[in-house]
């Protein structure tokens, strides 16, 4: 009785299911088999209803595009191309990213963790007629995927719907007109800006305004993509500013810049076609024991103040600490009387801090105005006596200035002088005709014979009021 019992439980909890196959046989099914069915037909259903026009939005199918970092080594070494055909990596993300620029990058990440991003692809797939004849699968697409030749991407149709990421306008006139005068040069690859000093290059916290930001605002010029930054300038140091205008001219010259650091101790010091050339201007306190000469040393990161700050140094001992190779190219511009040096720098690494620590500790000339390495230095400072740079220097007339700098003052003639740091010259390579060069026929263009684009970039006020101070005496 007890077995009849359960039997009976067991039949009422999971009811038979009777189906009729292709010959009209009536098979006895269990409740398992019954779910297992009906998931599958719920998957078709809705393979169907995914597939229905008009429920996603059709990305471009993915082409072969110019490998950018392998553009640049290139580029670098002046040679043939070594792509041999290659398509650049490109992940399901950045391919999103670059066909939409106006969608949220993270709404676009939202997207693909919510595993709402499909894809169309077809196996072995090299050109149109390839992926037109062979067949194809839609499936979930993660972001970190690889594109590849022939991919379509298809996103929910309601990303349409999306107001446009914040295009609110909220600088004034005033504002714009400073931003692009700012502008030095610009070309389909790079955009040229002439930084101020005071102005953060990237946000972060307590930064309200950044150039990046502001440019990738205002400074697009009629395209879709925002310029991003390959470099850096402190906050507080100005001159020439280097943007990519897309993400392949962008990755290009990362890799230009890059390749510049990793070669440095090969370059040839004599050779003035150095394929990259940043000279910068620094008026330093004290002078160098040679008018001309060559710093090569390692630079280390040191954590301060319980990891709240920190400072780069240089590392006497490699082999307790870690570093990365430092070498700047200094030259005498000019000398006063006063105790001050004008130095040409020419870093050919890219370390951070590393002309203002190679001017003070390697030097031992800080640069006017760098109270993080020169503090010292600035306390034993005898300034120029106030009276005599009045009879010397017509007082500027102080007013206010496009988001909050204070471009009047700071040269010499003020109690605390600002940062003395400018870059006032760099040679770079015609990325826009190089990049031309690659599209038509990149394994026939030798890279040795793309020309350099030559770019400098006034004082900023603070700067030339010194200059004419201590030429003045």
């Amino acid at each position: 009785m007890a077995v009849l019992s359960h039997l009976r439980r067991a039949i009422l909890r999971s009811p038979p299911v009777i189906t009729t196959g292709c010959c009209g046989a009536r098979t006895l099914t269990s409740s398992y088999h019954h779910v297992q069915a009906e998931n599958n037909s719920t998957k078709v259903e809705d393979e169907k209803n995914e597939n229905k026009k008009g429920k996603w939005l059709t990305l471009p199918p993915f082409n072969l595009t110019v490998n950018g970092a392998s553009l640049g080594r290139d580029i670098v070494a002046r040679r043939k191309s070594t792509d041999n055909g290659e398509a650049s990596t490109t992940t399901a993300l950045k391919w999103v990213m670059r066909c939409c620029p106006q969608l949220p990058r993270s709404l676009v990440q939202k997207l693909f963790r919510l595993r709402q991003v499909r894809r169309e692809t077809s196996e072995g797939s090299n050109s149109d007629q390839d992926v037109q004849a062979s067949g194809c699968r839609i499936k979930r697409v993660s972001a970190k995927d690889s594109m590849k030749f022939g991919d379509t991407i298809y996103l929910p149709i309601t990303v349409q719907a999306l107001p446009t990421e914040k295009v609110e306008c909220v600088c004034s006139e005033e504002e714009l007109k400073f931003l692009h005068d700012l502008v030095l040069y610009k070309d389909s690859a790079i955009l040229v800006i002439n930084k101020p000093p005071g102005m953060p290059v990237q946000g972060g916290i307590g930064i309200k305004t950044s150039l990046d930001e502001l440019a990738g605002t205002y400074l697009r010029h009629d395209f879709s993509e925002p310029p991003r930054l390959v470099h850096r300038l402190d906050r507080d140091s100005s001159g020439i500013l280097v943007l990519g205008r897309t993400q392949l001219s962008a990755t290009i010259l990362h890799s230009v810049f890059r390749e510049k650091t990793i070669g440095a101790s090969n370059i040839d010091l004599k050779s003035e076609k150095r394929f990259l050339q940043r000279k910068y201007w620094a008026l330093v306190l004290g002078s160098p024991r040679r008018p001309q000469g060559l710093i090569s040393v390692p630079l280390g990161k040191v954590v301060m103040d319980d990891g709240r700050s920190e400072r780069i140094t240089v590392v006497e001992n490699v082999s307790t600490m870690s570093s990365q190779h430092a070498i700047t190219e200094y030259r005498v511009l000019e000398s006063s009387n006063h105790g001050l040096t004008w130095l040409e720098l020419s870093p050919l690494t890219g370390r951070k801090h590393q002309i203002r620590v190679h001017c003070a500790e390697v030097l031992g000339t800080p640069i006017v105005g760098d109270y993080k390495y020169g503090w010292q230095a600035h306390k034993k400072w005898n300034q120029l006596s106030s009276s005599n740079l009045e009879e010397k220097v017509e007082v500027c007339k102080r007013k206010s200035q496009p988001f909050g700098l204070d471009l009047e003052s700071g040269s010499i003639s003020d109690k605390q002088p600002n940062l003395h740091l400018h870059c006032k010259k760099m040679v770079l390579p015609d990325i826009s005709s190089a990049l031309d060069h690659a599209r038509i026929s990149s394994l026939d263009y030798d890279f040795g014979d793309i020309k350099s684009l030559k770019f400098g970039a006034p004082l900023p006020p603070h700067m030339q009021r010194s200059w004419d101070i201590l030429c003045s005496y």
